[in-house]
């Protein structure tokens, strides 16, 4: 099994407490959603998060960073292994990030 298969997982079961938690594999990595809004993923170098003032507030010692060539800067997770925190910080997140996209139809 791959590291960042098995990082999906360990990430899946500490936010199981949460209702509406998902992820979708993309390129080599996953995008996770809460309730419909993407509000993280794992890249290359580990799981990271979009900058919120919730993101912010629950891990000050973060230094942002891009999670690969070219993207938005985002927040390397620093409390993965406290699962009370890390999930008030995702549920705290929620209202800060944006709504999904619909696609149009043509």
């Amino acid at each position: 099994m791959s590291k960042n298969k098995e990082l999906a997982e360990y990430i899946m079961d500490q936010l199981s407490d949460l209702v509406d938690i998902r992820n979708i594999p993309m390129m080599g990595g996953y995008i996770f959603y809460y309730k419909e809004r993407i509000f993280g993923g794992i890249y290359g170098n580990g799981f990271m998060v979009k900058i919120t003032e919730a993101s912010k507030k629950y891990m000050p010692d973060s230094e942002s960073e891009p999670p690969y060539e070219g993207a938005k800067p985002m927040l390397p997770v620093t409390i993965l292994d406290d699962r009370i925190a890390l999930q008030k910080m995702v549920e705290e997140m929620y209202s800060e990030l944006p709504e999904r996209k619909t696609k149009k139809k043509k």
